[in-house]
């Protein structure tokens, strides 16, 4: 059969495709089989053809008649006339029918039309299905539209990997910009923490207020506007989003989404109110401990170069697995043949036991694949190949978490601030260095260092659960909104850049299918970029706020045993714990 897989794509350079750019399928009606959802592919012989039939036939009435020529160009490759009726129409040479198609996305699908309500195909509401039996052109229909399902499926696969092809150096430059701007709020917070915080606020609720207006202006644009009052319930899915946008419908649930979210972030700002300013003045602590430990901004790099490095080993990995498949052709049958499903040699298959058996049943192309333990294996391997690039991403995110918990924990620990801070408090801390060395220690060992770690850690947020339930929260609700604001810019500059919408370089975006997958391919990767570098701020205040809690454990400020914490600090925590009626709970 002249399949992809096999000959080559139809319409590509091949011994049986060239100057062929049609599929076209014999039997359009075993395309509503089951089989379709299991092994996305028609269970009925598939040829490449010139052109789509143009004409309603029967084999049988075109045999021995002058429509024998023409019937002939949709025959398998190598037709011998030789043969009779029945044995041609039992090995599957040639379909028993011809209905009359058109083209679309390459394959011949049945001309079906609507007249006064009633389906047709050319003028005829019933079909002979070239066995001697009519049937109602709605089975024509189920088993279009299955085709079809398997087709888009696969077109909409092809199209998402289309537009990164053409689009991923945009991306990255979208990316680019994402760090840039993280690495810059979180210098700037370094010397103008509670300016900062401010303009992260402001701004966010402004971007989130050029949303709703935006919004707002696009839902009456499309007021009057043939099919804008469609509801999103009865256009139903389409691969592409971006009918949507011509609905009013959604431009008014996007301005909902947003002015609630618009809403909650007012709220919440107007009751968190105090304890936003305790947070900012110990964002600003967090701001001198990051002023010592200066190389810690730039940590982020470190991790991110390390994810890429465990995305580039999982991707190679997973190519060279996926690669390594070979064309799996299997026995199609109308379900009548004990071999359906069974794997054949397409070259030798006319020849075997199963076809002799099996006179109706085709040996098809299925998938790529294999049947060696190697390739039964393939399955696993990938699932092992994810396990451990989660398993290793996860390190790298929590290695640096721990290193920076020590560095700012050297920082807290140091009693003559900045003497006493080691040189190099990045590379230097004990947690750090048990971090390293618990990879070389045996699995046990681990686990008790892990153990011991968490009982410290919860033994000391038990003593101090409302205090840091309250403020660690508030602090990262805070970093959130910073988050949130880089996101929505860089969301923003994205979607005008692809819907080429900025005049300046309205010509240089790339042609896409679907501008919604570079768009949430920058926004994603966006907020994965501003959590790495605000996670440093983040785990700064964590850390701080844990030592503060050990810290009144351990010492109650005699000479004997002075407090570590710096006074700012002090005056921070104590007074808003104070203002509260915490403190006498705070200092027992």
């Amino acid at each position: 059969r002249a399949v992809p897989g096999k000959d080559g794509a139809c319409g590509l350079p091949g011994p049986l495709c060239q100057n062929k750019p049609y599929l076209f399928y014999f039997n359009i009606v075993k395309c509503a089989s089951p089989l379709v959802l299991l092994e996305f592919q028609c269970p009925t012989p598939q040829i490449c053809v010139e052109k789509c039939p143009d004409r309603y036939l029967t084999y049988l009435n075109a045999h021995r008649s002058q429509d024998f020529e023409y019937y002939k160009q949709f025959c398998v490759p190598g037709f011998q006339t030789n043969k009779g009726v029945a044995e041609v129409l039992r090995d599957g040479d040639c379909p028993a029918v011809l209905i009359p198609s058109k083209p679309l996305a390459r394959r011949c699908f049945p001309a079906i039309h609507a007249h006064k309500g009633v389906l047709m195909v050319g003028n005829e509401t019933t079909y002979e299905d070239g066995h001697g039996s009519r049937k109602n052109i709605t089975e024509l229909v189920e088993g279009a539209k299955k085709a079809n399902g398997v087709l888009e499926a696969r077109q909409l696969a092809m199209r998402i990997f289309e537009d990164y092809t053409v689009s991923w150096y945009w991306i990255v430059i979208g990316l680019v910009i994402a760090m840039l701007l993280s690495l810059l709020f979180i210098v700037l917070l370094r010397f103008l923490a509670g300016v900062m915080v401010w303009v992260m606020v402001t701004m966010l609720i402004l971007v989130l207020g050029y949303g709703i207006f935006h919004c707002y202006m696009e839902y009456m644009r499309l007021r009057g506007e043939a099919g804008s009052d469609i509801s999103l319930v009865d256009l139903g899915f389409q691969t592409d989003l971006r009918v949507y946008l011509h609905l009013r419908q959604t431009w008014m649930a996007f301005m909902i989404i947003l002015s609630i979210l618009e809403a909650v972030i007012i709220l919440l700002l107007i009751f968190l109110r105090k304890r936003i300013l305790i947070a900012i003045a110990l964002i600003k602590e967090a701001s001198r401990a990051v002023g010592y430990v200066m190389c810690s901004l730039l940590y982020p790099l470190v991790t991110f170069f390390l994810l890429c490095l465990c995305i580039a080993y999982w991707a190679s990995t997973a190519v060279f697995l996926s690669t390594s498949n070979e064309a799996v052709y299997k026995i199609f049958d109308d379900g009548t043949c004990q071999f359906a499903g069974k794997t054949c040699n397409p070259e030798t298959f006319a020849s075997s036991n199963e076809s002799r058996l099996c006179p109706g049943a085709h040996c098809q192309f299925a998938f790529y694949g294999g049947e060696s333990g190697y390739h039964r294996a393939l399955l696993g391997l990938q699932i092992f190949n994810a396990f451990m690039f989660f398993w290793l991403a996860n390190f790298v995110l929590a290695l640096g978490q721990v290193t920076l918990a020590g560095a700012f924990a050297s920082y807290y620990w140091a009693l003559h601030k900045p003497d006493e801070l080691p040189a190099f408090p990045l590379f230097s801390s004990p947690l750090t260095s048990a971090s390293l060395l618990s990879l070389l220690a045996a699995e046990n060992k681990f686990a008790k260092f892990l153990m011991t770690c968490l009982k410290c850690c919860f033994w000391c947020l038990e003593k101090n659960i409302i205090r840091v339930a309250v403020l660690d929260k508030v602090t990262d609700f805070l970093f959130l909104l910073g988050k949130l604001l880089i996101v929505g810019s860089v969301g923003i500059l994205a979607f005008f850049f692809f819907t080429h919408r900025i005049r300046i370089v309205q010509d240089t975006a790339p042609p896409l299918n679907y501008y919604w997958v570079p768009i949430l391919t920058v926004i994603v990767g966006s907020y994965l970029i501003a959590h790495g570098f605000f996670s440093v701020y983040g785990m700064c205040v964590d850390t701080l706020f844990l030592c503060f809690c050990e810290d009144l454990e351990r010492n109650d400020g005699s000479q004997e045993r002075p407090y570590f914490m710096s006074p700012e600090l002090r005056d921070i925590l104590l007074k808003g714990s104070a203002e509260e009626g915490k403190r006498a709970e705070v200092e027992e």
